[in-house]
């Protein structure tokens, strides 16, 4: 999955998958958090606690970012900046997660989080909340505070976040197979 991570990053960043995208995209922010995470991910499918924890921390430290034990993710999960960054353990994500810095995806008060489906991209500074879903294709605006459901294919902006736009899901399909994003 990492390396689908990263041609998804080199996509997105340098609209190109070639050798030397993947090359600058190892270097940019948020790469070593993206593999932090897949290592600590695949330590705990591979029932290697100690080295979980291990990758856990790193990243916290090192990464600028903190994802939770637990927190599972399809591939194509994408951090542009890692800074700030707080994904609670119990989150369950499809592929193609787009992930701006100060990020935060969290529980409530009941320990219940959200779900998010694929092809979603999240702006900085972003908040969602609670036992919440996500529909696929959608777009959170920066600083939007998400605390009800988002329809597929629906942009949400503002605080509380609010619909102001939906696309056809014809449409978004054709935009990701032309390698837009």
């Amino acid at each position: 999955m990492l390396a689908y991570d990263l041609r998804e990053k080199a996509r997105l960043c340098y609209a190109s998958t070639g050798p030397k995208a993947i090359a600058k995209t190892l270097v940019t922010d948020g790469t070593l958090s993206m593999v932090l995470y897949r290592l600590m991910q695949g330590s705990r499918h591979s029932g290697r606690g100690a080295l979980e924890m291990v990758f856990n921390k790193l990243n916290s430290t090192r990464g600028g970012c903190t994802i939770g034990r637990g927190a599972e993710f399809g591939p194509g999960f994408v951090l542009f900046h890692s800074n700030g960054v707080v994904i609670n353990g119990k989150v369950r994500a499809g592929e193609n997660v787009h992930v701006q810095h100060q990020v935060t995806i969290g529980d409530d008060l009941q320990g219940r989080s959200p779900t998010l489906g694929s092809n979603i991209h999240i702006g900085a500074g972003a908040k969602i909340f609670g036992p919440i879903s996500v529909g696929d294709g959608a777009r959170i605006g920066a600083n939007a505070v998400v605390v009800h459901d988002v329809g597929p294919d629906t942009t949400v902006v503002g605080i509380p976040a609010k619909p102001v736009q939906r696309r056809d899901a014809g449409a978004t399909a054709a935009t990701k197979s032309n390698g837009a994003a």
